[in-house]
């Protein structure tokens, strides 16, 4: 999603974004983004898969998100684009590269709605038992469709409230959760770590581990506000890289609190095992006040994603990318891509039919892919395009990033086969899409507009 703002240089007529933003005002930025309630998205699936382990599989994933966030930040510097991943593939790798990249991108943004919608359903259901998830489902899809089609898609405020919420909440929850512990008796310090026995192996860890990917989209959205930063070159490329620790670091102890509050893998429902660390933790007081703060933010989500990705498929549309007649459409009355918004809501509907967990596997899946072509692209562009030689650059762009690929690669073979054969069907049919519009292979390769 881009971050617009109206400031302009008070030197001649032109507009440009005034440089106002340092390293904190960018760290903030990024961890708006990092949602830290989004732990609990996964928490009672990764806790089942990991035999209890959750924080020990965020530890693994946020060792991948080190190396993976250098490197975003080492591109951002040497490339300050919008589009991100898709535009450092597609720059370093060439046109086609780069759309298979795109396309696995796309994957993420068509689930991000999806997930937004699945786990409102599943939390209000929690809530009001004798109202059946799908129409909450259903609700949610034609509300945040029907805002998105007459042009409500400006949420900041909100999500200014729903982040401040958020915050209030994490220091009730530790603060409760610390109270609950000290007159429980022995508490085992270690458990969250050494697991509860029921899966055991590290296999299981990088399984969970592979999940929580999705727990750090977004992490690279500093690099949208280089036009706005101060000195971009410098502060995005600290920013991306604190902001990557710090949002782990919360996660890490978010997870190892809640896994000491409820040491337990057996949940009332697996997909809401959040609200049983929340009884437990705080009663019924913080189970509502979770559930409010959740939902909450999964609507201001769901609005802000699908209005995203329908400008983005209405951009590709506008592009040629896609069918023109179709997606490259604005309402004559909204000036809106009315017909874009619609599609996204009809695939959200998928949210009635399947799972979170292979939901929550496939939006990992399209970011693991993303996040080895930024890897990837920085061997490419340092050591093969620029040739930088010498014992620091060897460190710097070549074995840091060849790291990183290794460890999201690793993760990306932990997801369940059944996600790894649906995503590699995906990329198949982007390729087979790329044949199609290139007149196979003979036409040039169209960009994707992926800046929204």
């Amino acid at each position: 999603m881009p971050h617009q703002q109206s400031s302009t240089t008070a030197a001649g007529g032109d507009t440009e974004l005034k440089r106002a933003l340092g390293v904190p005002s960018l760290v903030f930025f990024g961890l708006v983004y990092m949602v830290p309630l989004t732990i609990f998205t996964t928490y009672g699936i990764v806790t089942q898969v990991t035999g209890g382990r959750v924080p020990a599989a965020y530890v693994v994933t946020l060792l991948a998100m080190v190396f993976t966030a250098r490197s975003y930040a080492r591109m951002a510097a040497a490339m300050p684009f919008a589009g991100s991943a898709y535009t450092y593939t597609q720059k370093s790798f060439g046109a086609g590269i780069g759309f298979v990249a795109g396309w696995a991108l796309l994957l993420d943004y068509l689930f991000l709605p999806m997930i937004n919608y699945l786990v409102i359903g599943i939390y209000l259901s929690a809530a009001f038992p004798m109202i059946p998830a799908w129409v909450f489902v259903l609700t949610a899809i034609g509300l945040v469709t029907v805002l998105n089609v007459i042009g409500i898609v400006s949420v900041a405020r909100a999500n200014i409230v729903i982040i401040a919420a958020q915050a209030i909440f994490i220091v009730t929850f530790a603060a409760l959760g610390i109270s609950s512990m000290t007159g429980a008796g022995t508490v085992d310090l270690a458990a969250p770590f050494t697991g509860d026995g029921t899966a055991p192996g590290f296999d299981s860890v990088m399984a969970g581990a592979a999940i929580l990917c999705l727990s750090f989209l977004g992490f690279d959205a500093v690099s949208t506000l280089s036009e706005e930063a101060k000195e971009p070159k410098r502060t995005v490329p600290r920013a991306i890289v604190i902001a990557t620790i710090t949002g782990g670091l919360i996660y890490i102890v978010l997870s190892y609190l809640a896994q000491l509050v409820y040491p337990s893998n057996d949940f009332a429902d697996v997909d809401s095992g959040a609200l049983d660390v929340m009884a437990a933790a705080g009663g019924e007081f913080l189970t509502i006040f979770f559930t409010a703060a959740y939902v909450a933010g999964a609507c201001g989500s769901a609005l802000t994603s699908q209005a995203s990705v329908s400008r983005i498929l209405f951009a590709m549309g506008r592009d040629g990318v896609l069918p023109k007649s179709f997606f490259g459409r604005l309402s004559p009355r909204f000036h809106t891509p009315v017909l874009a918004t619609l599609c996204v809501g009809v695939v959200s509907l998928l949210a009635l039919a399947v799972d979170l967990g292979f939901i929550s596997e496939m939006v990992s899946f399209g970011a693991l892919i993303a996040f080895s072509a930024v890897n990837l692209s920085v061997i490419k562009h340092f050591i093969i395009d620029e040739k930088h030689r010498g014992g620091d650059a060897i460190l710097s762009s070549l074995v840091l990033p060849g790291i990183g690929f290794c460890l999201t690669l690793w993760l990306w073979t932990s997801l369940s086969p059944r996600t790894l054969l649906i995503g590699v069907i995906w990329l198949l049919l982007g390729v087979a899409y790329l044949a199609f519009v290139t007149r196979g292979f003979r036409r040039p390769t169209p960009m994707l507009d992926l800046t929204e």
